[in-house]
């Protein structure tokens, strides 16, 4: 009679953990991690590589930078003779409007301000109402070439979505700050001298002139000493 209770109590004790809920599937949950047999410690990565550090569950740095395989592995944009035949307006304004912040980022970097001051700064310049005005600067005295009017003319009509900028500053003024970053997309890819003569004229600092002021901050520095 005794082992049959016994019996019994366990076929109990065994359909209550079968009939225990199972948690739902959570890709962020820890997972079991290899230890080295001749260590305490965690065994590390696969590789040595910083770019192999895990961000999130599975994804790695190296994961997140993955793009199609393409010659070369330096940072000077590729030259494309005609880049209209292979992007789109779209994807030339959103390449300017990099181009456009770090030229406006690397105008104010001398004399040396606080973060605060440089995001303020740069945050007015990149508004989608000084662009316009930039734009108009450059319209007004015939600074542009035929070919890049036309440039103008096709990027306009990228921000057609409403946002933020749209409903503060309208739809005429943000999408003629997007036709300046399509044109300056484009010079980055097909002529940089040219979008260097241009950011000269609505004002930008250039490389040169960069090189400049960084000796001059050195010399002062050394000065101090």
């Amino acid at each position: 009679m005794a082992m049959v209770s016994a019996s019994s109590s366990s076929l109990v004790r065994a359909a209550a953990l079968d009939t225990k809920p199972k948690l739902r599937y959570n890709p962020n949950a820890p997972r079991n991690v290899k230890r080295n047999p001749n260590s305490t410690s965690f065994a590390p990565p696969p590789s040595s590589s910083p770019a192999t550090v895990l961000i999130t569950g599975s994804t790695s740095v190296s994961d997140l930078l993955k793009r199609p395989a393409s010659k070369g592995n330096d940072f000077s944009p590729p030259k494309v003779e005609k880049p209209r035949s292979v992007f789109n307006a779209a994807s030339l304004a959103y390449i300017g409007d990099s181009i456009y912040e770090i030229y406006a980022r690397r105008h104010f970097l001398f004399p040396p301000l606080s973060i605060e001051e440089y995001n303020d700064r740069v945050r007015a310049v990149v508004r989608c109402e000084a662009q316009y005005a930039l734009l108009q600067k450059l319209v007004d005295e015939d600074f542009l070439t035929k070919d890049e009017r036309e440039i103008l003319r096709w990027g306009k009509n990228v921000g057609s979505v409403k946002t933020r900028s749209t409903r503060r500053a309208g739809v005429a003024v943000y999408n003629k700050a997007s036709s300046l970053e399509t044109l300056i997309g484009y010079l980055y890819l097909a002529n940089g001298k040219r979008l260097e003569e241009i950011m000269l004229k609505l004002g930008f600092s250039s490389g040169s002139s960069t090189e400049i002021m960084v000796k001059e901050a050195k010399h002062k520095l050394s000065a101090l000493k």
